[in-house]
């Protein structure tokens, strides 16, 4: 009976690990989080980095790993294909004719797990299981305006704002200065800072306690922006209030 309980208590430390590496990445928070000791969470860490569930970040904290992003994906991918969010997706996507995205927070990127493509005669390089920035996406600067302006720093500070267009937004004055405008309008938006050419509305998902767990977008070339962004917001606003709602987030 030694053994099991032991071997119980020890999945026990792993999972709280797990969660707490969700929100956390320093060690120390970590530890704090989960009440463990650091030597102690040090040791699931790197049982996890070899596993692919965390990796490093390069300054002393950690992130979600790749395969743990994956898993997160297929999870959410099969939760879709069950109905769930689908029909408040692809309602999105008739209503506005653009191609539709859901994805959701993986440490300091996001993951695309679901694709609505819009009968349009191109297609965005954009897939399911692809990451992306969190400065740089209408999605990602969703899920920014959900955290405190020193959240968004730490974030910054562990990614860099690497440039993906001559329009991202590499400072972080700036992107504070277009959080806060997320922040007010609702809604986020994407004029070409992630790929030329592309533009996006995207508004943030939450869960059933309300956090911000990732977020949905709408997008399109710029110039098959239909009504322009100001239309379109409040649509991807509405929309991804019905798939949190979906996924049992409180009415607000």
């Amino acid at each position: 009976m030694t053994v099991v309980t032991d071997r119980a208590g020890a999945a026990d430390k792993s999972f709280d690990v797990l969660e707490a590496l969700v929100e956390h990445g320093r060690l120390a928070d970590i530890a704090r989080a989960t009440g463990l000791p650091k030597a102690t969470v040090h040791r699931i860490l790197q049982v996890m980095v070899e596993r692919g569930l965390a990796q490093p970040t390069g300054d002393g904290g950690y992130a979600c790993g790749p395969r743990l992003v994956a898993l997160a994906g297929r999870v959410m991918h099969a939760v879709d294909l069950g109905g769930r969010v689908h029909p408040q997706l692809d309602a999105l996507r008739v209503g506005t004719g653009h191609t539709v995205h859901l994805a959701l927070r993986a440490g300091d990127e996001a993951v695309y797990v679901a694709k609505l493509d819009a009968g349009r005669p191109y297609r965005l390089a954009s897939r399911v299981g692809m990451s992306l920035h969190l400065h740089s996406t209408s999605i990602g600067k969703a899920i920014l305006a959900g955290l405190t302006d020193a959240e968004v720093a730490e974030v910054a500070g562990r990614t860099g704002l690497p440039a993906r267009t001559p329009r991202t937004i590499t400072a972080l004055p700036d992107l504070l200065a277009e959080i806060g405008r997320t922040r007010r309008r609702g809604w986020a938006e994407d004029h070409e800072e992630n790929e030329a050419g592309v533009g996006a509305c995207g508004a943030p998902v939450r869960d059933h306690t309300g956090a911000v767990i990732g977020g949905i977008s709408a997008v399109a070339l710029t110039h098959d922006l239909t009504g322009g962004y100001d239309r379109l917001g409040p649509q991807v606003v509405e929309a991804a209030a019905a798939v949190s709602r979906a996924l049992g987030a409180p009415r607000v």
